[in-house]
């Protein structure tokens, strides 16, 4: 058999090696097979993705110095679509070869003979009978479809309220690609949602045309789910975000429902956005991409407006009960009346009520622990943790100061580590202290607490949320754990303690996290035949979006919230690309932020001008380092340029072999 040459790329985790280097190979091997390589001057196997072949050598490389592939792989390959789309996150995202491979190729290694493992190969189908779609629901349904049959590759942004029936139009879109013979992904925010939506896929689609990928799988299931997509045995592929690198063929639609979720946007390296990811996979089979959410995203609502996205709209339920009656309780007028407790009198009130007539109660509180900061009455110094200079939150079921960044748990104090001061003193409420105050006031009552604490494995969420959804638990109570996308029946009230809590957070988007949060909340209650109560504690209950989430009016908060944006120039008018760099030694890391800003500054890019200086990362959790960062609005049109540029500078960076390390990250949802 004849010899060609080939570009492959090693799976090494080194920006030295981020390249594509040329080997010989066997005329059988084919663009995304994985192989194997002699490297380096000891010709140590490596692995490697083949990413193109019927490659000519450069004339100044001697063809008799040029190795030779060792192995392929006979089970894991990549299609020319894959391929393509992992260097296209390459410079999309300012990342190595190595970082994109990883999202596409399986964890874990082969299962030995008859012992693959099925994850929710338990799980109960659940059907749910659907007599006629609304005229809503068949409209945005036909739309859809029309433009599958077309290969127009559109994509849709399916604004609907809660309970309108988007599930509905999710299952009829899936059923028609696999009609004409594709394949489909949907995607939701929360590992915690899989469960759910596993039952209403198994409700109307064979068990063995679904697999499932999340984080939470072992390696041996994630391997196995996988192969299946891979070998064309499951043609659905459902989970989390990394659902969208599911190795499927000719992919008709992918859905991500519940859109707006930062969730989407991957905080860990690579800091991939899915909804990209989602586009780029879907101009090599012109399928649609549908984005689904009761509040869509500013940046999804504005581009609907400007017509990059086709915007459908249901804006009634789909059994027709009316939206929820939202009332806003001020805590401010509470407190002067000598109430200092956690829950309104109000709240109270409708629990008992609600509790007395069969109904369940959801209370949503964004904060886990007991109380969310500790600190010193005389000088005011919050408790921090030593390693990540977050402040502490007080757990008191394990008598602990917990650091909720790197989990780290340390034995309260009797003094002030700063004055020495014995006024240690808690402050704020969490998920913690809520759960005690509602068993205080209810203990007839059967109540559970969903959040990290408590929700530590896949097995144990789905428990607490089977035993809502039947009835068992009267009270649930929990962060957004339990305002993302779930469907019970039998809740009549949602407290929501503190809707303050989001608002406060230094990002510009807390304004729109609050609307979002509090209106999916909101959500939960009335989807049966009656309608639901919602009642929100604040503070400043005069707040634009507070009042939008109230009154059910996303268009309001939308107009409000985006001439805001357009005046401070924040997405989606620009993109806020961060340059973070971290060294053992403070001085280091400074010094490579301050070069880059001026590095990007003589560049002449669009915006280099208003480069923030360089800050120190206070929510840095690297132990024994420092991390400093710079900041730039870059706007429409200028990302790209901006990416090409740092990785430039981060390429200098490793020449000059400084022990400093770069990270490149567009439009974080975390704070630096």
């Amino acid at each position: 058999m004849g010899k060609q040459y080939v570009n492959l790329i090693l799976d090494q985790n080194s920006w030295h090696t981020d390249a594509e280097f040329t080997y010989a190979a066997e005329e059988s091997v084919r663009a995304g097979d994985l192989a194997e390589v002699p490297f380096g001057k000891g010709n140590r196997l490596k692995r490697a993705l083949v990413t193109e072949t019927g490659v000519l050598p450069s004339e100044e490389i001697d063809p008799s110095r040029i190795k030779e592939i060792a192995s392929v792989d006979p089970q894991i390959h990549l299609n020319e679509e894959m391929v393509r789309t992992m260097q296209w996150m390459r410079q999309r995202y300012g990342i190595k070869y190595y970082d994109a491979l990883h999202c596409f190729i399986p964890p874990g290694k082969p299962a030995k003979p008859g012992k693959s493992k099925r994850p929710y190969a338990r799980t109960k189908g659940e059907v749910q009978e659907v007599e006629a779609l609304t005229d809503e629901q068949a409209a945005a349904v036909g739309r859809i479809e029309d433009s599958m049959n077309q290969g127009k590759g559109e994509i849709f942004l399916l604004h609907g309220v809660t309970s309108s029936g988007k599930t509905e139009v999710y299952m009829r879109v899936i059923q028609h690609a696999l009609d004409m013979g594709k394949t489909a992904i949907l995607l939701v925010p929360e590992i915690a949602l899989t469960e759910q939506i596993v039952r209403r896929l198994l409700g109307r689609f064979d068990r063995e045309e679904i697999a499932v990928l999340h984080s939470k799988l072992t390696r041996r299931e994630r391997f196995d789910e996988w192969m299946r997509l891979r070998n064309g045995e499951a043609h659905i592929a459902v989970g989390a975000r990394i659902g969208v690198f599911a190795p499927l063929e000719n992919i008709g639609v992918i859905i991500l429902d519940e859109e707006h979720e930062s969730t989407y946007k991957s905080d860990q390296t690579p800091k991939y956005e899915t909804v990209d990811v989602a586009v780029k996979r879907l101009m090599y089979t012109k399928g649609v991409l549908v984005l689904g959410s009761a509040t869509p995203s500013v940046v999804s609502y504005e581009r609907a407006r400007e017509g990059l996205y086709t915007l459908i709209e249901l804006k009634k339920r789909y059994n027709k009960t009316p939206l929820p009656l939202v009332e806003m309780v001020d805590m401010r007028t509470e407190l002067r009346s000598g109430n200092t407790g956690i829950f309104s009198r109000r709240l109270l009130s409708s629990m008992k009520g609600t509790l007395a007539s069969g109904k369940q109660v959801i209370l949503f509180q964004n904060r886990r622990g007991y109380s969310t900061f500790i600190s010193c009455r005389d000088c005011g110094e919050a408790l921090r943790c030593p390693d990540c200079g977050i402040s502490l939150v007080y757990h008191k079921h394990e008598h602990a100061a917990v650091c909720h960044y790197c989990g780290r748990k340390f034995p309260l104090p009797e003094k002030c580590p700063s004055c020495g001061s014995r006024r240690i003193k808690y402050f704020g409420v969490g998920t913690e202290q809520v759960e005690e105050t509602a068993a205080r006031e209810f203990p007839e009552a059967r109540i559970e607490r969903l959040d990290l604490d408590t929700a530590k494995n896949r097995t144990e969420i789905n428990r607490m949320i089977r035993s809502f959804s039947k009835g068992e638990t009267n009270i649930l109570i929990g962060t957004q754990l339990v305002a993302k996308g779930l469907d019970f029946r039998n809740v009549g009230l949602v407290g929501v303690i503190s809707a303050d809590v989001s608002l406060n957070i230094p990002d510009y988007r807390s304004t729109e996290r609050t609307f979002q949060l509090v209106t999916q909340v909101a959500g939960r209650a009335g989807r049966g035949s009656e309608q639901g109560l919602v009642i929100v504690q604040s503070y400043t209950p005069d707040n634009f979006a507070l009042q939008a989430a109230a009154s059910h009016d996303y268009l309001s908060f939308f107009k409000q919230e985006i001439v805001i944006r357009k005046f401070m120039e924040y997405p989606p008018f620009t993109d806020l690309i961060v340059a973070a760099f971290t060294s053992e030694n403070e001085q280091t890391a400074m010094e490579m932020a301050e070069r880059c800003k001026t590095y990007l500054e003589r560049a002449g890019l669009p915006n280099a001008d208003k480069i923030l200086m360089p800050r120190l990362s206070m929510n840095f959790k690297g132990k024994d380092s420092f991390r400093y960062h710079i900041m730039v609005k870059a706007p429409r049109g200028s990302r790209n340029k901006y990416i090409y540029y740092l990785r430039y500078f981060n390429r200098s960076i490793l020449k000059q072999k400084i022990d400093c390390a770069m990270l490149i990250d567009v439009n974080a949802y975390s704070s630096y």
